[in-house]
């Protein structure tokens, strides 16, 4: 059962499945959706069952659909429970079908609370307070809480829906809107995604939403609240888009369109195909935060047109990704942004293997994940240690000027499918055992067991540019000097006022990596710069941070609001921790979560319940 994916119940060495069509009313009242999958499929070896991945759902009917139309009720059983994995849903064909056989199943059933993909809002989560809200995050392995399906990457399918929602809401996928019709009190949207994809990408969003364009192909969506500070902030997105294709291969998804969630939204982003799902706590009112787009916008080609066949292969699409998002900076900005990316990654990279410990199995790019969740493999590590990698090889074959038509043959080779590991790495070594017999020695001489398996930090440092992060780290052994003499008043809020982001959290983060400063020099640097007052949010959790590591409590409102206003994993999760730890802060950070889980996304939720042992 888990020899192709061992994170899906699927028979998956005897069926694939080609398509899916979802016929699904949205019911916030009742917080469900309720409606219809049909599967089209095909046999891979002679088989007589269909087992299917689900979590939480309820299944009502199942029928196996012929060419004519007349249907024949297939027999369930939903005996097979896993507590990770959730129930798989096996269905009996009437007779033994032969290998190449194409089949049409078709699945009646309703969504539930508990299901880990769907996060409905009272109309008071939302900003205008007037209309409910829904979303979907099925990433990693919860595709099978929305509808009956393969859930694994390894299998890529195209879709196509009809969503019926009250009015006046609007409804959103990821894939291309083909229409709408008005019945009664509902809109019902129609949607095709003809680009083949796997389950975790499918994607919905229904609430109160206005668009505005940015280009022919590219809009911002959002509630009208925020419509204009979303538009003014994402203004860029298609020189962005621009740019992607010029460093891989043209745009192959018709539209992007990047849609600003509710707070609790739990990642950055969401590369959903055609509708990019983006956190608002990337609207720094300045478009310093935009980073995240060019990432998003790099999944495009690494993730949704090549994807990993299994979540233990998950680098491939996230160190792939960061490798792209940073090239692209440097293309759109300039080399030294793409270098203070990279540092500002190798210290993420740190603390990630830090928190699972250095001999963790989880440490390793490729993990085993058998019996495992995904979602507690979850980490900065995939996508650090994985862009780790790609620098060291790029820097090690030539540079950017090599790496990009290696990158580009990559891409054209493996487009539409779902790789592992080993297949990237024989095609890099043939890639250049034809470009250039000197190169492919280079690479026959590596550990490649050290770099894809072992765990703790990669078996090679990087050697990145000091010069555009000396400034920031000459004003942090500044301070650290300061905090002996108690000389503060040299320090003066200019010294930060052209600092980009990534200089600021440099700065922040070298003064985190020394013993605990005390509460003078604390209230020095905050009084100074306003940190603990500044919109940016990637500044404002650095700054925290440094605070509750050094045990700084004079913080706690300002670490309470922010966990009070968003639920994205990468801030939330650590100030929970970091609060934890605090001898003053056990109490509070565990009353804050408990009156705030409601409020988060369950993906979310579940992760700090186990962040602090609840």
């Amino acid at each position: 059962m888990f020899e192709i994916d061992p994170n899906s119940q699927s028979n998956l060495g005897e069926v694939t499945t080609s398509h899916v069509h979802l016929e699904l009313a949205v019911d916030f009242a009742a917080r469900k959706l309720a409606g219809t999958a049909t599967l089209a499929l095909k046999t891979l070896e002679r088989t007589d069952q269909i087992v299917l991945d689900t979590a939480h759902l309820v299944i009502k009917s199942a029928s196996l659909e012929s060419a004519d139309g007349h249907t024949e009720a297939l027999d369930i059983d939903m005996t097979t429970i896993h507590k990770v994995y959730g129930t798989a849903l096996r269905l009996r064909l009437p007779v033994m079908v032969a290998k190449g056989t194409s089949l049409r199943i078709l699945i009646s059933y309703e969504t539930t609370p508990k299901g880990g993909a769907i996060q409905f809002l009272d109309a008071e989560q939302t900003l205008g307070k007037k209309h409910p809200y829904l979303f979907t995050q099925c990433e990693e392995i919860h595709a099978r809480s929305l509808f009956p399906c393969q859930d694994s990457p390894s299998v890529k399918i195209s879709y196509s829906a009809s969503i019926r929602v009250p009015k006046p809401l609007t409804a959103l996928m990821s894939a291309i809107a083909t229409g709408s019709s008005d019945e009664g009190a509902s809109t019902v949207f129609k949607f095709e995604q003809n680009t083949t994809i796997p389950s975790y990408l499918v994607a919905l969003v229904a609430g109160n939403l206005v668009s505005a364009e940015i280009s022919h192909r590219c809009a911002v969506w959002s509630e009208p609240e925020n419509i204009a500070a979303c538009e003014w902030e994402f203004a860029e997105m298609d020189k962005i888009l621009q740019t992607a294709e010029d460093l891989v291969t043209p745009y192959q998804w018709g539209r992007y369109d990047l849609l600003v969630l509710p707070p609790s939204f739990p990642f950055g982003g969401m590369e959903n195909p055609c509708l990019t799902f983006v956190t608002p706590t990337l609207l720094a009112g300045d478009r310093s935060l935009t980073d995240v787009i060019a990432h998003e916008i790099a999944h495009s080609w690494s993730g949704n047109l090549v994807t990993a066949k299994n979540w233990e292969h998950f680098w491939l699409n996230e160190g792939w990704t960061t490798y792209l998002e940073r090239r692209i900076v440097s293309r759109l900005s300039s080399e030294d942004a793409r270098q203070l990316s990279c540092v500002i990654g190798e210290t993420d990279l740190v603390d990630s293997i830090g928190f699972y410990g250095k001999d963790s199995p989880l440490t390793a790019l490729v993990p085993k994940l058998a019996g495992v969740d995904p979602d507690d493999a979850y980490s900065t590590i995939p996508y650090d240690k994985g862009a780790h990698l790609l620098y060291y090889l790029e820097q090690l074959l030539g540079g950017p000027d090599v790496f990009e038509p290696y990158t580009r043959a990559y891409i054209s080779e493996f487009q539409g499918r779902s790789i592992g590991t080993d297949d990237w790495k024989d095609h890099l070594l043939m890639y250049f055992a034809q470009a250039d017999p000197e190169k492919a020695k280079l690479l026959d001489a590596l550990e490649w067991d050290r770099w894809l398996y072992a765990p703790g930090m990669p078996p090679v440092g990087n050697k990145y540019d000091d010069r555009p992060q000396k400034v920031c780290l000459d004003l942090a052994s500044r301070w650290l000097d300061a905090a002996d003499s108690g000389d503060y008043a040299q320090f003066k809020p200019s010294d930060i006022e052209h600092f980009s982001t990534m200089q600021r959290v440099i700065f922040l983060g070298r003064l985190a990596e020394c013993t605990s400063l005390g509460a003078e020099v604390l209230a020095a640097i905050d009084g100074t710069y306003g940190l603990t007052s500044i919109r940016n949010s990637e500044v404002r959790f650095s700054w925290l941070s440094l605070a509750l590591k050094s045990n700084y409590m004079a913080v706690t409102d300002a670490v309470v609001e922010m966990l009070s206003t968003q639920g994205r994993m990468k801030f939330t999760r650590p100030l929970y921790r970091l609060l934890h730890a605090c001898p003053d802060g056990r109490e509070l950070a565990e009353k804050t979560f408990l009156r705030l889980r409601g409020f988060y996304h369950p993906i979310c939720a579940r992760m700090v319940e186990k962040d602090l042992g609840l």
